[in-house]
């Protein structure tokens, strides 16, 4: 296997099981059928590696597994699609994360997690020099899954891997222990791409509007900020100004698991092809849209063609 790739992306690899439809009735029942269960590969990490992989870009996976079988299942996906798994960590005794993700008639779900397995179970020794080599693209998905990678870590993290001239990319998840911007400011500045949905940015920024959390977290040193609005699209900011770019429709939204690891993938894939920020954003849509029309996280997107059809089509301009 090559010793090049075009991004490396760390952070969780995990199995989720779907149930599609699922609401708060199930507990009112003994048994209850549901349109569909099945079991597919999850987390953060993993789906954003799946779907650049399917876009045809040459991804590396630095995360942990157990040694069990559902660690050996995410192995097998990983090497049938081209992964690179040289950097996965197989830690006797550790579970492999398995979530179950309950999905109501709207998309929205909601999950089952074991914080003991391998969801959470990334460590900085994790993300060596070595796994770094020959990559364009580092992306870590995400801040605040991990109890032993802090605002301190990430800081120290983000700053060797700008040193190596790797475009330094991250995602997050809502803070655990009332982590602020201030906690994150340090390792922020030394990000060139920073994703979050409005959320968990107002959370951290302690800010309301879309573009007041923008500011908040350009003025850390992020250089280009991104905020993920569900069905509004994203806000897209950086030192030249704001724009609202609009998602592109989705035919049936069935299933918004991963959707903001879809869109990240897509972002990073239209990256490396040389798309404007503006370009990247309405591809990262484009991507997004198609992966909730499917259930499971990463099983929407095939390839490149079906998202150029879907992005082409919401951005005739383009």
């Amino acid at each position: 296997m090559s010793d090049c790739c075009d991004v490396v992306i760390a952070g969780a690899a995990i199995i989720d099981i779907p149930v599609v439809p699922a609401d708060a009735s199930v507990f009112t029942r003994i048994s209850t059928p549901a349109g569909r269960i099945i079991l597919t590969s999850g987390g953060d990490a993993m789906n954003e590696a799946l779907v650049l992989s399917r876009l045809g870009k040459r991804v590396r996976l630095i995360t942990r597994i157990g040694c069990d079988d559902a660690g050996a299942y995410l192995r097998r996906t990983c090497d049938a699609s081209g992964i690179d798994t040289r950097h996965f960590r197989e830690i006797d005794g550790l579970d492999t994360g398995v979530n179950v993700v309950l999905v109501d008639h709207s998309g929205e779900r909601r999950f089952f997690t074991n914080p003991h397995g391998s969801l959470r179970a990334l460590e900085m020794g994790d993300i060596t020099q070595d796994a770094l080599d020959g990559a364009k693209i580092f992306c870590f998905a995400s801040i605040f899954v991990f109890p032993l990678i802090g605002p301190a870590e990430l800081e120290q993290l983000f700053r060797s891997v700008r040193e190596r001239g790797l475009i330094t990319c991250a995602d997050m998840t809502l803070p655990k222990h009332g982590e602020t911007l201030a906690d994150l400011a340090p390792a922020l500045r030394y990000l060139d791409y920073f994703f979050a949905n409005l959320a968990e940015a107002q959370q951290i920024t302690g800010m309301t509007s879309p573009s007041a959390v923008a500011d908040a977290l350009l003025d850390t040193g992020a250089r280009h900020v991104i905020i993920k609005l569900g069905a509004n699209g994203c806000l897209i900011a950086d030192k030249t100004g704001h724009r609202h770019i609009p998602a592109c429709p989705a035919a049936n939204c069935i299933d918004t698991t991963g959707a903001g690891d879809n869109f990240a993938a897509g972002f990073l894939s239209a990256l490396l092809d040389g798309r404007s920020f503006e370009g990247c954003a309405q591809y990262a849509n484009a991507c997004a849209s198609v992966s909730v029309e499917t259930v499971g996280a990463s099983t929407g997107v095939t390839d490149a063609a079906q998202v150029l059809k879907r992005f082409h089509s919401a951005y005739p301009d383009c």
